[in-house]
C-alpha cells in the first residue's frame, strides 16, 4: 500500500469511522438516559471513577513495572486516558449486562475525556521526554478536534433520536453493524500497516498490554462488587473499564501526534481486549446458565 493511501486512511478513514460510531451511539440516546448516572449512583460513580482516575494511573504503573521504553510507555498511557468505546456496549449486550448503564458510562466518559485528554496528553509528552520526537500539542486545538470527532456526532445522533425517533431506530439498526465493521476495519488496517512493528514489539510490549487489560477488567469487576452492585452491573463495569476506545487512541497517535510507532500499543491492545472480553462474557453467560439450571 502506498504512503499516500496510508496517509488518507489515517487522516480521513479513521476520524470519519470514529464519527460514524459516535453518531450511531447518539441515535440510541435521549437526555433522560443520562439520568441513569444519578439513579444508580453506586454503579455510575464507580464506573466513572475507574475510567477517569484509575485507568490513567494504571497506564503509568504498567509502564514503570514493565520498564517500557518511553514511546511504548506513552502508548500505554494514551490507552489509559481514553474512554470506553462502543465495542463495550455491544459486548455488554452479548453478556446480558446492563446495556443502559454501559451506554451512559460510555457517553459520559467520552464527554469528560474531551477536556481531560488534551491536558493529560500534554503532561504525558513532557513526562516521557518525547517533545523532541512528537510534535508540540496544543490543548485548545486538540479539544476542538476531539469535540468534532466525539461530541458533535453524538449530539447530532441525539437530535435525530429526539425529533425523528422512527428514522433514528431504522438508522441505528443499519448503522450499528456498519459501525462495528468500521471499528474492526480500523484495527485490522492499523495492525496490517504496522505488522512488522507489532511483531517486533510483541514480546517486549505484549505482556504489559495484556496485563493492563486484565487488571483493568478485574478492577472494574472488583470496584463494582465493593460498591455492592449486582453481578450484572459489576460485569458491565468490568467490560466498560477494560474495553477502551482503541479507535480514539489510534486517532490520537496517528492524527494528533502523527506517530505510527506509538500506535503499536493500541494495535496489540485492540486484539487483547476483544479476546479477553469475549472470554469474560463466555464465563459470565456460562455462570448464568448454570444458575438457571
Amino acid at each position: 500500500m502506498s504512503d499516500a493511501m496510508i496517509a488518507f486512511v489515517n487522516t480521513t478513514f479513521v476520524p470519519v469511522g470514529l464519527m460514524l460510531i459516535m453518531f450511531s451511539m447518539g441515535l440510541t440516546l435521549r437526555l433522560g438516559d443520562f439520568g441513569l448516572v444519578f439513579k444508580d449512583g453506586r454503579a455510575a460513580l464507580a464506573g466513572l471513577a475507574a475510567q477517569l482516575l484509575a485507568l490513567p494511573l494504571l497506564g503509568l504503573a504498567i509502564g514503570i513495572v514493565f520498564r517500557l521504553p518511553p514511546a511504548l510507555a506513552l502508548g500505554v498511557f494514551i490507552l489509559g486516558i481514553c474512554p470506553a468505546g462502543t465495542t463495550s456496549n455491544a459486548l455488554t449486550f452479548i453478556a446480558r449486562g446492563n446495556v443502559a448503564l454501559a451506554v451512559v458510562l460510555t457517553a459520559m466518559s467520552s464527554l469528560v475525556t474531551v477536556f481531560s485528554i488534551p491536558v493529560l496528553l500534554d503532561w504525558g509528552l513532557r513526562h516521557f521526554g518525547l517533545e523532541g520526537t512528537v510534535p508540540a500539542l496544543s490543548v485548545g486545538d486538540t479539544m476542538l478536534q476531539l469535540a468534532r470527532i466525539t461530541v458533535l456526532p453524538v449530539a447530532v445522533g441525539m437530535l435525530v433520536c429526539r425529533f425523528a425517533p422512527n428514522a433514528a431506530e431504522r438508522m441505528s439498526g443499519w448503522l450499528r453493524p456498519v459501525a462495528m465493521i468500521v471499528l474492526f476495519g480500523v484495527i485490522a488496517f492499523a495492525v496490517g500497516v504496522s505488522a512488522e512493528m507489532v511483531l517486533a514489539n510483541l514480546l517486549s510490549a505484549g505482556p504489559a498490554i495484556w496485563t493492563m487489560n486484565v487488571v483493568a477488567m478485574a478492577a472494574g469487576l472488583g470496584i463494582g462488587r465493593a460498591c455492592g452492585v449486582n453481578r450484572r452491573d459489576a460485569m458491565t463495569l468490568a467490560i466498560e473499564v477494560g474495553v477502551q476506545n482503541v479507535t480514539l487512541a489510534t486517532f490520537l497517535t496517528l492524527t494528533v501526534l502523527g506517530s505510527l510507532p506509538l500506535a503499536v500499543t493500541q494495535n496489540i491492545y485492540g486484539v487483547a481486549m476483544i479476546v479477553n472480553a469475549l472470554l469474560l462474557v463466555r464465563w459470565f453467560r456460562a455462570r448464568i446458565a448454570r444458575e438457571a439450571a
